[in-house]
């Protein structure tokens, strides 16, 4: 069974899952939908901050998309 760790910055919490091939598969337990791969926690941190603003934007996109009426 991988090893889990749970780590924070103080700001966001994380869940780090040791992958076979190495590295760490990265979510976030308050975050719906966050999964990225980092090989160090500081790169978890960049690469969890990046993917919450892809989200964001995502979400935002489908937010809008969802707002447009085809007549």
């Amino acid at each position: 069974m991988p090893k889990k760790y749970i780590v924070t910055d103080g700001e966001l919490v994380l869940e780090l899952e040791a992958a076979e091939e190495g590295g760490y598969t990265v979510t976030a337990p308050y975050i719906k939908g966050l999964v990225t791969e980092a090989d160090t926690l500081e790169e978890a941190f960049e690469m969890a901050k990046d993917a919450m603003t892809a989200l964001a934007e995502s979400r935002e996109n489908s937010r809008v998309a969802k707002s447009i009426v085809i007549k």
